[in-house]
């Protein structure tokens, strides 16, 4: 599925809850699940890790639903090209 095809199924099966959450607290609840997602990642359990990256993925495709934002065509405007920087495919900015 494309990323705009994930973010249809999420608005298809919980848009109505989402909008009755509201952004605030979807935003609260993405920002939870990064959390897990680190917790997950420092136990070293790959398993629990992919679990948590996709309920981030979703969160996030829930907030952008309710805040108007198409996420394939925002991240394709910014780093369709490479790097939004340098502007090169293989970055060459300097580390930080």
């Amino acid at each position: 599925m494309s990323l705009r095809e994930l973010q249809k199924l999420m608005a298809e099966t919980y848009l109505e809850r989402d909008l009755k959450r509201g952004a605030e607290k979807t935003l609260l609840w993405m920002i939870s699940e990064a959390g897990e997602v680190v917790d997950a990642f420092l136990k070293g359990d790959h398993e629990q890790l992919k679990s948590e990256v996709s309920d981030l993925l979703a969160w996030l495709l829930s907030f952008c639903n309710i805040v108007g934002i198409d996420l394939e065509t925002a991240f394709t405007i910014k780093y369709g090209d490479g790097c939004p920087r340098c502007k090169m495919r293989s970055c060459i900015c300097e580390f930080r």
